[in-house]
């Protein structure tokens, strides 16, 4: 394990994508929906403690009447003071208010977990990275349809768009 990555609460937000039932309940790997979002709740816990934004993203099928059971963030997930962004697109940027409202907090870092590494979670950190926000990919808060989708993500493309890192070293301060 590196040295802890200390984060500024004050231009950090943890962007935590697509952790919804139904989602959470697919046939994921290299790990179970239900031990990223167990994970993302401990990221959660850390960011709020420390005064930092929780960006809850979930998707909404566009030309549906109704939503298919589990679209909501999964139980307990949300607290009061995080930021809800709809997304219906793969990605959290677009058609949203996102970027608006981590620019009003003055957030310039962003770390992300979620389902399914190299769609959502890649899809929103591309965008982010093309706005110029740092980036930051928590390893161990994310999973896939496959193992291969999310080792390509994480070996090959996290690493060129900015810092891979697991939840233990995650962390705030001066260092």
């Amino acid at each position: 394990m590196t040295a802890p990555l200390a984060l500024d609460p004050a231009r950090t937000a943890l962007v935590l994508v697509d952790l919804m039932d139904r989602i959470v309940a697919l046939p994921l790997e290299p790990r179970k929906g239900t031990d990223v979002l167990l994970t993302a709740e401990t990221l959660a816990a850390r960011f709020r403690s420390a005064g930092a934004p929780v960006v809850l993203v979930r998707v909404e099928r566009q030309g549906t009447p109704e939503q298919p059971p589990g679209s909501g963030l999964a139980a307990g997930l949300a607290h009061d003071g995080d930021i809800e962004i709809v997304k219906r697109t793969i990605g959290a940027f677009q058609h949203t208010d996102l970027d608006a409202r981590l620019r009003e907090l003055g957030v310039g870092a962003l770390v992300f977990a979620g389902i399914a590494t190299n769609l959502g979670v890649e899809s929103t950190a591309r965008a982010a990275g093309d706005l110029g926000y740092d980036l930051v990919f928590v390893e161990d808060a994310m999973t896939a349809l496959t193992a291969p989708e999310h080792e390509a993500s994480v070996r090959l493309d996290f690493p060129r768009l900015g810092t891979v890192v697991t939840a233990a070293e995650v962390s705030f301060g001066t260092g």
